[in-house]
């Protein structure tokens, strides 16, 4: 079997992370491969937002270093870490009126040079996703017209329309019912075995521990477990973590985590 020998597609090292006085993290290394699920998690106020914006290079870290592809985001032509990173972010503000087709397509412009407009192959990238996130049929619809959850799925398509090779998704599962939550889920994992690298933020540790490949764990007070999903999720770790006692219930091959 041939060996990768590609760098990580995302990498922290040493990494500090701080809300005003506060840390986020520190001396934070992991590495995400292609093919890896990180799930992020932590109590309210932990800072899990903060730190996926930094690992996306919206937001300066204390100290240490993140590395896109082996390479510091300041070390990448100004927009060309588009095409390899997209972010969900946890808020979707709809400034101007626009169709779903409009919004969804906003996933291609890291391609468009600046005068250029989408073209066939473009818009049907993007029916493709409005399809596979559920909303075949909407893209005539006005954004301000959808539910809560429609406008959620359709912020994911829209990321999908971008197909970078490293999602980072915060919160991608606020506002959807079950059956969208475990849809999206099973997406993204599709898209890890075919490939991608995907980093998300979620608050179900049932939902984290059936997903996720690998767990960084934060405590809120700047330290962190991560590693193997198996490894981390463990009752003591997420007791404290949580600051609530849990158990471990057996169900199959599956092991759930429940308040004690």
């Amino acid at each position: 079997m041939k060996m990768d020998a590609r760098p990580p597609l995302l990498a922290a090292e040493r990494l500090a992370v701080e809300i005003g006085h506060r840390q986020v993290c520190r001396q934070l290394d992991f590495t995400l491969q292609a093919g890896d699920t990180l799930v992020i998690l932590g109590r309210n106020g932990a800072g899990k937002s903060t730190l996926l914006h930094t690992l996306a290079g919206l937001r300066d870290a204390t100290g240490g270093d993140v590395l896109l592809a082996g390479q510091p985001y300041a070390s990448w032509p100004r927009g060309h870490e588009a095409c390899l990173r997209g972010l969900l972010a946890q808020s979707q503000p709809d400034f101007f009126s626009a169709t779903v087709l409009e919004t969804a397509l906003v996933g291609r412009h890291p391609y468009l040079g600046r005068w250029d407009w989408e073209g066939p192959e473009d818009e049907a990238i993007a029916l493709a996703a409005l399809d596979a996130m559920g909303l075949a049929g909407f893209a005539g619809r006005q954004v301000p017209t959808l539910s809560g959850g429609e406008r959620q799925r359709l912020a994911i398509a829209a990321l999908l329309v971008q197909q970078p090779r490293l999602y980072l998704l915060d919160e991608p599962l606020a506002h959807l019912d079950l059956h969208h939550q475990v849809a999206v889920l099973d997406h993204f994992q599709a898209l890890a075995a075919a490939g991608a690298g995907v980093t998300m933020v979620l608050h179900d540790i049932n939902l984290a521990a059936r997903y996720a490949s690998h767990v960084l764990l934060l405590d809120g007070e700047g330290g962190h477990v991560s590693g193997p999903a198996r490894q981390v999720l463990t009752v003591p770790r997420l007791s404290a973590a949580f600051g609530h006692p849990l158990r471990a219930v057996a169900d199959g091959d599956a092991t759930l985590f429940v308040p004690a």
